[in-house]
């Protein structure tokens, strides 16, 4: 059947007023309050929706969060059944620091369309390349470069690849320097990293290194209108988190999963600028206005847009 395009408008504003509830803690290096503000917000904003939502990817567990925890229903119970995944503020230490990149995002699917992914690392790769063997997690990197420079008609020396600038991926870095590509390192905020591959505006080639499980299905249901590949693999590397994935219902815990593995059927996905990045502005008041970008997608409609909203606070 597919997500009916009034929901488009209602997970903007969601996205909207988390952000906008973020907006006030930006800069005053409480990155809890900051986080909560969101949570809250986004947590009542759904509740608002003729849906019978289900949290799949949220803060954590019941014992661990209080609200958006995983399994929590919501919606006022009238409507479709809606599996959703939330990271009401993508960018904890952005906002505490006033610093660009971060973002209010959620990402809604109809029931059990969207992976369940447990709270752990991924090893994520991802590109604006719509056919099969050209680029894969279990290629070496520079047969990954060689051959996405060659898809995309482009010497292997301009090419961009963004990762998290963490001592984990120097391996990575050093054989990447080794072939003379163009690095774009961030801090935080692997959603919005992955997504910059998705069109050429941003200039950035490849995606690839470890990040967040939950951040990977985020960045999957919004490529996944974009048509862009996306592979993503657990990272299990504890006892509690092998045993939570079995819980889960994961038995080959070195599973390398296709983007149609994690989201599939019609998806709308939603990232608000809480401060200015790379994908989008952030929340800007005048008076008793406020202004916010919000990218969106959906699938089955094709919508894949910046949207541009002033409203009274």
């Amino acid at each position: 059947m597919g997500l009916d395009k009034k929901f488009e408008d209602l997970f903007i504003n969601v996205s909207c007023r988390a952000a906008l509830s973020s907006y006030y803690f930006i800069g005053k290096k409480d990155k809890v309050a900051a986080d909560k503000a969101a949570v809250d917000t986004m947590r009542d904003e759904l509740n608002k929706i003729d849906m019978k939502g289900k949290i799949v990817i949220g803060e954590g567990e019941l014992d661990e969060a209080p609200m958006l925890y995983i399994g929590e229903n919501l919606g006022n119970k009238n409507g479709p059944e809606l599996d959703i995944v939330v990271d009401p503020l993508e960018g904890t230490n952005f906002v505490a620091n006033n610093l660009p990149g971060a973002l209010s995002v959620i990402a809604v699917a109809e029931k059990s369309n969207l992976f369940n992914a447990p709270e752990t690392y991924m090893t994520k790769i991802s590109a604006n390349v719509s056919e099969p063997n050209v680029i894969d997690l279990d290629f070496p990197i520079k047969k990954n470069i060689f051959n996405l420079a060659e898809y995309k008609n482009k010497n292997p020396k301009d090419m961009t690849v963004c990762l998290l600038d963490r001592p984990r991926h120097q391996k990575i870095k050093d054989e990447l320097s080794s072939i003379g590509v163009n690095f774009k390192l961030i801090t935080d905020g692997d959603v919005s990293g992955a997504l910059l591959v998705s069109e050429d505006k941003y200039g950035v080639d490849l995606f690839l290194g470890e990040g967040g499980g939950p951040e990977g299905v985020l960045a999957a249901a919004a490529l996944d209108t974009f048509n862009c590949f996306f592979q993503g693999k657990f990272l299990f590397r504890t006892d509690l988190d092998k045993e939570r994935a079995k819980k889960m219902g994961i038995n080959d815990l070195d599973k390398k999963y296709q983007l149609n593995e994690i989201v599939s059927g019609d998806s709308i996905f939603c990232a608000t600028g809480i401060t200015s990045g790379d994908l989008v502005s952030g929340i800007r008041i005048d008076k008793n206005i406020f202004f916010s970008e919000t990218l969106i997608t959906h699938k089955s409609s094709g919508l894949k847009k910046i949207i541009k909203k002033q409203e009274k606070i």
